[in-house]
Protein backbone atom coordinates (compact mmCIF):
# COMPACT_ATOMS: atom_id res chain seq x y z
CA UNK A 1 0.00 0.00 0.00
CA UNK A 2 3.19 2.39 0.95
CA UNK A 3 4.21 1.52 -2.19
CA UNK A 4 1.67 2.25 -4.66
CA UNK A 5 1.11 5.78 -2.22
CA UNK A 6 5.07 6.37 -3.25
CA UNK A 7 4.39 5.63 -7.13
CA UNK A 8 1.30 7.93 -7.43
CA UNK A 9 3.33 10.71 -5.94
CA UNK A 10 5.57 10.02 -8.25
CA UNK A 11 3.23 10.20 -11.01
CA UNK A 12 1.76 13.11 -10.16
CA UNK A 13 5.35 14.92 -9.73
CA UNK A 14 6.15 13.52 -13.17
CA UNK A 15 2.78 14.75 -14.83
CA UNK A 16 3.37 18.41 -13.14
CA UNK A 17 6.76 18.59 -14.43
CA UNK A 18 6.15 18.88 -18.39
CA UNK A 19 10.70 19.58 -18.77
CA UNK A 20 10.66 16.30 -17.20
CA UNK A 21 10.45 13.51 -20.01
CA UNK A 22 12.23 10.45 -17.97
CA UNK A 23 11.62 9.75 -14.57
CA UNK A 24 13.50 6.50 -13.29
CA UNK A 25 13.32 5.73 -9.69
CA UNK A 26 14.68 3.06 -7.99
CA UNK A 27 14.77 0.57 -11.34
CA UNK A 28 16.16 -2.97 -10.46
CA UNK A 29 15.98 -6.05 -12.90
CA UNK A 30 16.38 -9.49 -12.28
CA UNK A 31 17.32 -12.48 -14.30
CA UNK A 32 16.46 -16.16 -13.91
CA UNK A 33 18.90 -18.61 -14.82
CA UNK A 34 18.74 -22.56 -14.94
CA UNK A 35 21.58 -23.97 -12.48
CA UNK A 36 22.24 -26.49 -15.27
CA UNK A 37 22.68 -27.21 -18.77
CA UNK A 38 19.69 -28.20 -20.71
CA UNK A 39 20.49 -29.40 -24.05
CA UNK A 40 17.10 -29.56 -25.86
CA UNK A 41 13.24 -28.99 -25.50
CA UNK A 42 12.37 -32.31 -24.70
CA UNK A 43 14.45 -32.43 -21.79
CA UNK A 44 13.40 -28.93 -20.79
CA UNK A 45 9.84 -29.99 -21.11
CA UNK A 46 10.35 -33.58 -19.48
CA UNK A 47 12.17 -31.67 -16.35
CA UNK A 48 9.72 -28.78 -16.62
CA UNK A 49 6.73 -31.20 -15.89
CA UNK A 50 8.55 -33.01 -12.96
CA UNK A 51 9.50 -29.93 -11.00
CA UNK A 52 13.12 -30.40 -11.65
CA UNK A 53 14.08 -27.07 -13.35
CA UNK A 54 16.07 -24.72 -10.52
CA UNK A 55 17.17 -21.25 -11.10
CA UNK A 56 19.43 -19.03 -9.88
CA UNK A 57 18.43 -15.59 -9.50
CA UNK A 58 20.91 -12.41 -10.62
CA UNK A 59 20.67 -8.68 -10.81
CA UNK A 60 21.47 -6.57 -14.25
CA UNK A 61 19.99 -3.61 -12.32
CA UNK A 62 20.02 -2.49 -9.17
CA UNK A 63 17.88 0.65 -7.73
CA UNK A 64 18.48 2.78 -10.77
CA UNK A 65 17.96 6.48 -10.32
CA UNK A 66 18.05 9.63 -12.66
CA UNK A 67 15.54 11.88 -14.46
CA UNK A 68 16.48 13.32 -18.02
CA UNK A 69 14.14 16.75 -19.10
CA UNK A 70 13.75 17.74 -22.79
CA UNK A 71 16.25 18.80 -25.26
CA UNK A 72 19.21 16.85 -22.46
CA UNK A 73 21.26 14.18 -23.94
CA UNK A 74 22.37 11.17 -21.63
CA UNK A 75 24.82 8.57 -22.13
CA UNK A 76 24.95 5.40 -20.65
CA UNK A 77 28.81 4.03 -20.46
CA UNK A 78 30.17 1.01 -18.89
CA UNK A 79 31.58 -2.33 -19.90
CA UNK A 80 29.90 -5.17 -21.58
CA UNK A 81 27.55 -6.68 -18.81
CA UNK A 82 27.32 -3.76 -16.28
CA UNK A 83 22.90 -3.75 -17.74
CA UNK A 84 23.51 -0.40 -20.13
CA UNK A 85 20.85 -2.19 -22.70
CA UNK A 86 18.39 -4.01 -20.51
CA UNK A 87 18.10 -0.59 -18.91
CA UNK A 88 17.11 1.10 -22.43
CA UNK A 89 14.66 -1.55 -23.01
CA UNK A 90 13.11 -1.08 -19.91
CA UNK A 91 12.54 2.97 -21.20
CA UNK A 92 11.61 1.70 -24.03
CA UNK A 93 9.05 0.01 -22.11
CA UNK A 94 10.04 -3.47 -24.39
CA UNK A 95 10.77 -5.08 -20.54
CA UNK A 96 9.54 -4.15 -17.26
CA UNK A 97 11.33 -3.82 -14.19
CA UNK A 98 11.54 -6.45 -11.44
CA UNK A 99 10.83 -3.22 -8.95
CA UNK A 100 10.80 0.55 -9.56
CA UNK A 101 9.26 3.13 -11.90
CA UNK A 102 9.62 4.52 -15.36
CA UNK A 103 8.21 7.20 -16.56
CA UNK A 104 8.04 8.43 -19.75
CA UNK A 105 6.27 11.21 -22.48
CA UNK A 106 6.27 12.44 -25.53
CA UNK A 107 6.60 10.52 -28.91
CA UNK A 108 9.41 8.06 -28.18
CA UNK A 109 11.45 6.14 -31.12
CA UNK A 110 13.74 3.33 -29.95
CA UNK A 111 16.98 2.74 -32.15
CA UNK A 112 18.11 -0.52 -30.23
CA UNK A 113 18.27 -2.82 -33.31
CA UNK A 114 17.50 -1.45 -36.85
CA UNK A 115 15.08 -3.02 -38.65
CA UNK A 116 13.59 -5.02 -35.73
CA UNK A 117 10.03 -5.83 -36.42
CA UNK A 118 10.44 -5.74 -40.31
CA UNK A 119 8.64 -8.52 -42.34
CA UNK A 120 11.09 -10.14 -44.57
CA UNK A 121 8.56 -11.03 -47.39
CA UNK A 122 7.48 -7.66 -47.67
CA UNK A 123 8.06 -4.77 -49.80
CA UNK A 124 11.01 -1.65 -48.67
CA UNK A 125 8.01 0.21 -49.07
CA UNK A 126 5.35 -2.16 -47.62
CA UNK A 127 7.80 -1.88 -44.31
CA UNK A 128 7.64 1.66 -44.40
CA UNK A 129 4.14 1.55 -43.98
CA UNK A 130 4.34 -1.16 -41.39
CA UNK A 131 6.98 0.42 -39.38
CA UNK A 132 4.84 3.64 -38.84
CA UNK A 133 1.96 1.87 -37.95
CA UNK A 134 3.59 -0.04 -34.86
CA UNK A 135 5.46 3.39 -34.32
CA UNK A 136 1.24 4.81 -33.87
CA UNK A 137 1.47 6.82 -37.33
CA UNK A 138 -1.55 6.45 -39.45
CA UNK A 139 -1.65 5.58 -43.81
CA UNK A 140 -1.60 9.04 -44.28
CA UNK A 141 0.84 10.49 -42.37
CA UNK A 142 3.13 7.60 -43.59
CA UNK A 143 2.35 8.60 -47.29
CA UNK A 144 3.39 11.92 -46.49
CA UNK A 145 6.64 11.10 -45.02
CA UNK A 146 7.27 8.46 -47.60
CA UNK A 147 8.92 10.26 -50.30
CA UNK A 148 12.15 11.42 -47.66
CA UNK A 149 12.09 8.22 -46.15
CA UNK A 150 13.29 6.58 -49.67
CA UNK A 151 15.09 10.12 -50.70
CA UNK A 152 17.25 9.65 -47.05
CA UNK A 153 17.68 5.95 -47.40
CA UNK A 154 19.01 6.02 -50.68
CA UNK A 155 17.25 2.66 -52.06
CA UNK A 156 16.59 3.89 -55.11
CA UNK A 157 14.31 1.02 -56.99
CA UNK A 158 15.35 -1.31 -54.23
CA UNK A 159 12.28 -0.11 -52.22
CA UNK A 160 10.06 -2.07 -54.28
CA UNK A 161 11.81 -5.35 -53.76
CA UNK A 162 11.49 -7.94 -50.81
CA UNK A 163 13.40 -7.22 -47.49
CA UNK A 164 15.14 -11.06 -48.32
CA UNK A 165 16.37 -9.83 -50.93
CA UNK A 166 18.05 -6.61 -49.04
CA UNK A 167 21.91 -6.78 -47.14
CA UNK A 168 22.34 -6.28 -43.50
CA UNK A 169 23.30 -2.79 -44.70
CA UNK A 170 20.44 -1.77 -46.58
CA UNK A 171 18.27 -3.22 -43.75
CA UNK A 172 19.56 -0.72 -41.77
CA UNK A 173 19.52 1.97 -43.57
CA UNK A 174 15.95 1.93 -44.18
CA UNK A 175 15.18 1.23 -40.35
CA UNK A 176 17.51 4.46 -39.76
CA UNK A 177 15.45 6.33 -42.60
CA UNK A 178 12.09 5.54 -40.80
CA UNK A 179 13.46 6.22 -37.06
CA UNK A 180 14.75 9.76 -37.38
CA UNK A 181 11.78 11.09 -40.01
CA UNK A 182 8.99 10.89 -37.43
CA UNK A 183 10.85 13.93 -35.39
CA UNK A 184 10.31 11.98 -32.02
CA UNK A 185 10.77 13.92 -28.53
CA UNK A 186 13.06 10.99 -27.15
CA UNK A 187 15.40 8.75 -29.37
CA UNK A 188 17.05 5.86 -27.66
CA UNK A 189 20.06 4.84 -29.63
CA UNK A 190 21.98 1.37 -28.86
CA UNK A 191 25.40 1.44 -31.09
CA UNK A 192 23.59 2.11 -34.58
CA UNK A 193 25.36 5.16 -35.44
CA UNK A 194 27.76 3.34 -37.68
CA UNK A 195 24.79 2.19 -40.44
CA UNK A 196 26.36 1.30 -43.89
CA UNK A 197 29.67 3.52 -45.67
CA UNK A 198 31.27 6.48 -44.49
CA UNK A 199 29.31 8.92 -46.76
CA UNK A 200 25.92 7.29 -45.13
CA UNK A 201 27.75 7.43 -41.70
CA UNK A 202 28.25 11.12 -42.09
CA UNK A 203 24.82 12.14 -43.55
CA UNK A 204 23.18 9.78 -40.10
CA UNK A 205 25.79 12.22 -37.98
CA UNK A 206 24.22 15.31 -39.74
CA UNK A 207 20.91 14.06 -39.25
CA UNK A 208 21.35 13.50 -35.25
CA UNK A 209 22.95 17.07 -35.13
CA UNK A 210 20.02 18.33 -36.85
CA UNK A 211 17.17 16.86 -34.63
CA UNK A 212 19.56 17.71 -31.36
CA UNK A 213 18.96 21.36 -32.53
CA UNK A 214 15.45 20.82 -33.10
CA UNK A 215 14.97 19.55 -29.55
CA UNK A 216 15.52 16.03 -29.63
CA UNK A 217 15.99 14.60 -26.33
CA UNK A 218 18.59 11.57 -26.77
CA UNK A 219 19.70 8.62 -24.54
CA UNK A 220 22.77 6.95 -25.94
CA UNK A 221 24.22 3.28 -25.76
CA UNK A 222 27.80 3.15 -27.32
CA UNK A 223 31.05 2.18 -26.49
CA UNK A 224 32.58 5.12 -28.81
CA UNK A 225 33.57 8.04 -26.65
CA UNK A 226 33.91 10.08 -29.49
CA UNK A 227 30.54 9.79 -30.43
CA UNK A 228 29.30 9.83 -26.92
CA UNK A 229 31.46 13.09 -26.08
CA UNK A 230 30.21 15.28 -29.17
CA UNK A 231 26.49 14.05 -28.93
CA UNK A 232 25.71 13.93 -25.01
CA UNK A 233 26.13 16.34 -22.05
CA UNK A 234 25.39 14.25 -19.53
CA UNK A 235 25.91 10.42 -18.84
CA UNK A 236 25.44 7.88 -16.08
CA UNK A 237 28.79 5.22 -15.68
CA UNK A 238 27.25 1.94 -14.75
CA UNK A 239 28.89 -0.83 -13.11
CA UNK A 240 27.48 -4.32 -12.21
CA UNK A 241 24.23 -2.71 -13.01
CA UNK A 242 24.60 0.15 -10.09
CA UNK A 243 25.58 3.55 -10.87
CA UNK A 244 29.13 3.96 -10.01
CA UNK A 245 28.54 7.58 -11.11
CA UNK A 246 26.64 10.32 -12.63
CA UNK A 247 26.79 13.78 -14.08
CA UNK A 248 28.12 15.77 -16.50
CA UNK A 249 29.54 13.62 -19.97
CA UNK A 250 33.65 14.58 -19.48
CA UNK A 251 33.73 13.65 -15.76
CA UNK A 252 32.22 10.39 -15.94
CA UNK A 253 33.96 9.53 -19.59
CA UNK A 254 37.03 10.13 -17.65
CA UNK A 255 36.81 8.36 -14.79
CA UNK A 256 35.57 5.27 -17.02
CA UNK A 257 38.60 5.34 -19.03
CA UNK A 258 40.67 5.58 -16.08
CA UNK A 259 39.12 2.53 -14.47
CA UNK A 260 39.38 0.66 -18.07
CA UNK A 261 43.77 2.04 -18.44
CA UNK A 262 43.71 0.61 -15.01
CA UNK A 263 42.61 -2.61 -15.71
CA UNK A 264 44.31 -2.71 -18.81
CA UNK A 265 40.89 -2.59 -20.86
CA UNK A 266 41.44 -1.11 -24.34
CA UNK A 267 38.47 1.60 -25.23
CA UNK A 268 37.06 2.77 -28.60
CA UNK A 269 37.57 6.30 -29.44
Amino acid sequence: MDGSFKNSDIIKEFRESPEVLVDARGVSMQFRMPTERIDNLKEYAIKLLKFKIRYKRFDVLKDIDFRVERGESLALIGRNGAGKSTLLKIIAGIIRPTSGIVLTKGNIVPLLKLGAGFDSNASGKENIFLNGAMMGFSHREMQKKYDSIVEFSELGDFINAPLKNYSSGMISRLGFAIAVDVNPDLMLIDEVLGVGDIPFRKKCADKIDELKKNGTTFIVVSHSMSQILTLCQKGIYLENGTVKMQGDIKTVTDAYLADCNALGIKTQK
